[in-house]
């Protein structure tokens, strides 16, 4: 019977971590990408950027995801954080999923 409040605490944690991961990806976001992405991840239509909430990016893995944000892909520059923050807004780019 011990082991199953063992596991919620865990489970907790791991649900605080990763709420926290967001938020600190979001406040990132704010100040690297936003001005692109725009606040909701929409994009603009005329750069013919594709919604960060789209099944198209969300099917992305969070590895690729961190790396197009770190190296760049196509039009898109390579963003000067480190590689935690980029870990940060992969959860923040999560919350935005359609």
């Amino acid at each position: 019977m011990r082991f199953l409040p063992v596991c919620a605490v865990f489970l907790a944690l791991g649900a605080v971590q990763a709420f926290g991961a967001a938020a600190d990806g979001k406040a990132v976001f704010d100040a690297k990408c936003k001005m692109c992405h725009k606040a909701d991840g929409a994009g603009m239509p005329a750069m013919k950027m594709r919604a960060l909430g789209s099944a198209e990016v969300q099917a992305k893995s969070d590895a690729d995801l961190k790396k197009d944000i770190i190296a760049g892909n196509g039009k898109m520059k390579a963003v000067a954080i480190s590689e935690a923050q980029a870990t940060d807004v992969v959860a923040f780019i999560r919350t935005l999923k359609k």
